[in-house]
């Protein structure tokens, strides 16, 4: 959701999100249907199963995660009044019936809904509330009426992406007990429950998609990190519950895992900023099933590269988006997030889920509104996925939730975007009717990097399988199908690509048993055996332990080289991977080689750093 706002001790603001106003256009759309999941990614685009681009068109249908009162108001967590039960539907439910919202969805040349939950509605016993237009729902829990609604959605053709959006039911998106993954609960309760959504649905292809959380953001105390290694690092934790869900309860999702949204308290003269997704260029996630990992963010014109969105808070010195010129805004967010979908062939290429952004019917000023509509043209000629902030919204009297795509009024009757009266309209259009890619996307080579900075790293199913190869070390294997394409001198960082069959056997070698020429005079080495190419690698502490090597069903070649680089970067031209150990001096096969060996220098007795590759092809 959007930052609504950033409570800290040193300050007290509560964010609210202007609500938009309805979209809905009298059309002969058709249901977004025609499509066969799962889905997966190739290189910066998402795929069907057929392989064909599936462009992600999306609005976010809350409510699940609790932030309505069932009277027609946004439950505000601050005014919530006592004895007032925060329904935990998604909207429009006691107004029309569900297809009649899934009519509106269409009409907007929708294919897809991002849609929310809570952990607290997953566990609750409770039956809603009545919802008079839904008689079907009756008795329900939470979690039933969810279902119902992922059910009736996917059997209409919409690809349907979970989206982890609080802990708690509540309105999101301030200093609420919500900021963290687990700052309601333990860690181990969210991959608990992200295990439970991820079966619950495992046999609807329709169900494409894993949010992990929703806007990421400090707390009253600490910092989100990305490759602390800590508790609070987001990086590390996405990374871990991504791996179980696709490991352990269902292959097929997509992962979205969404920038940090906040760091630093929001005050003149302190640190404190959206990271969004730029720790990524250097440090970015690698699944355990390749083609599953899309990056997301989440925009709004109030908010800026250095403010919270929170009114009088301090934050005086730092523009919002809205305050940016159309340069500077695009410059702005390809530096933030739009680099990992625009910049292919790296290590955190990646499709761009923008799962968050709006602006409200209602809204007058000239700023907000040029923000929008460069925000949403940037959008199309990026050909950018994308998830309008919110699908559904209230209306009561006229008046109520002016930021929604759709409306209903008490009486069911309905307002929406393309209604004629709504200045968003136009841009509207724009954005769903722009000139996209579609057809068959031929698969792209893929990048993957690997970091010991911490942990082991094992992004290989068959080789979790498998014993400890090197005990007492922490250890990193390259995604099935992949091999090991470069190293870092110290840091710990390795890069995998390239496709290599799925290896009958793996040996650990952590000597010179199988060197069969002197490629690094002086140098001690370890080399894999005929056939064999490097898979993992292994250190302890910051020194170099040993390889793993998997075998190939075909072969592999015999000629040799080795690439040095104990003293300075030798990697190809082109810059393939990407940057995969900033500011560490690495090494790097070409395109076409394996990694055969390494050689590395003993310091006073102990194992010491990587100093060259055996480069074969």
């Amino acid at each position: 959701m959007r930052i609504l706002g950033a409570l800290f001790t040193v300050l007290v603001a509560i964010g609210v999100v202007a609500p938009l106003p309805a979209v809905a256009e009298a059309s002969a759309t058709a249901d977004p249907a025609g499509w066969t999941g799962p889905l997966s990614t190739r290189g910066r685009y998402v795929v069907d199963a057929t392989g064909s681009r599936f462009k992600l068109k999306s609005a976010n249908w809350h409510g699940a995660s609790g932030t309505w009162n069932g009277s027609g108001d946004v439950a505000d967590p601050a005014n919530h009044h006592a004895g007032e039960q925060a329904y935990q539907t998604p909207l429009g439910l006691d107004r029309v019936p569900i297809d009649t919202v899934l009519d509106g969805l269409a009409e907007l040349g929708l294919n897809s809904v991002r849609l929310q939950f809570s952990n607290a509605m997953i566990h609750d016993p409770a039956p809603v509330p009545d919802l008079p237009a839904n008689p079907q729902l009756h008795g329900l829990t939470p979690l039933e009426v969810y279902d119902r609604v992922v059910d009736r959605l996917t059997a209409r053709g919409f690809a349907v992406i979970l989206n982890n959006h609080t802990t708690t039911s509540r309105w999101c998106c301030g200093l609420d007990g919500n900021e963290r993954w687990d700052t309601a609960q333990t860690e181990q309760q969210w991959q608990d429950d992200w295990l439970f959504m991820a079966r619950r649905y495992a046999s609807n292809k329709r169900v494409v998609g894993a949010d992990l959380y929703n806007e990421v953001r400090r707390n009253a105390l600490e910092d989100p990190g990305w490759g602390t290694g800590n508790g609070a690092d987001w990086q590390r934790a996405s990374q871990q519950v991504a791996d179980r869900i696709l490991a352990e309860a269902n292959p097929d999702l997509l992962i979205i895992v969404e920038g940090i949204n906040w760091t630093g308290l929001p005050v003149d003269g302190l640190p404190h900023g959206r990271p969004t997704l730029e720790p990524a260029r250097t440090l970015s996630h690698t699944l355990v099933e390749s083609g599953k990992l899309v990056y997301s963010a989440h925009f709004y014109g109030y908010t800026g590269p250095n403010h919270s969105g929170a009114t009088g808070v301090g934050e005086t010195h730092d523009p919002r988006y809205r305050d940016l010129s159309p340069q500077e805004l695009r410059d702005v967010l390809y530096r933030q997030a739009f680099f990992v979908s625009a910049e292919t062939g790296k290590h955190y290429t990646a499709p761009l889920w923008i799962s968050e952004f709006g602006e409200g019917r209602g809204t007058t000023d000239a700023a907000s509104r040029a923000w929008f509509e460069n925000f949403a043209d940037y959008l199309a000629e990026t050909d950018t996925d994308f998830a309008y902030w919110p699908a559904v919204g209230f209306q009561s009297g006229g008046k109520g939730d002016g930021w929604a795509l759709l409306a209903w009024d008490t009486d069911g009757s309905r307002i929406d975007i393309l209604d004629g009266t709504d200045w968003r309209g136009p841009a509207w259009r724009r954005l769903v009717n722009a000139p996209s890619r579609t057809g068959r996307i031929p698969p792209a080579e893929h990048w993957s990097m690997l970091t010991l900075d911490h942990a082991d790293f094992p992004a290989s199913l068959a080789v979790r399988a498998k014993p400890d190869w090197d005990s007492g070390a922490r250890k990193a294997t390259c995604p099935d199908g992949q091999r090991l394409a470069g190293l870092a001198h110290t840091g710990n960082r390795g890069l995998c690509t390239g496709t290599l069959p799925l290896p009958a056997d793996y040996t650990a070698v952590h000597d010179e048993t199988y060197v069969d020429h002197d490629w690094a005079s002086g140098y001690t080495k370890v080399q894999c055996p005929p056939e064999h190419a490097v898979v993992g690698y292994s250190v302890r502490g910051a020194a170099f332990s040993a390889v793993l090597c998997g075998r190939s069903d075909t072969p592999l070649g015999h000629t040799d080289r080795t690439v040095w680089f104990d003293r300075d970067d030798n990697r190809p031209p082109d810059d393939p991977g990407g940057d995969f150990a900033s500011g560490r001096y690495k090494g790097q096969c070409a395109p076409g080689e394996s990694v055969a060996g390494v050689a590395y220098t003993r310091r006073a007795g102990s194992l010491g750093t990587p100093d060259a590759l055996l480069c074969r092809a």
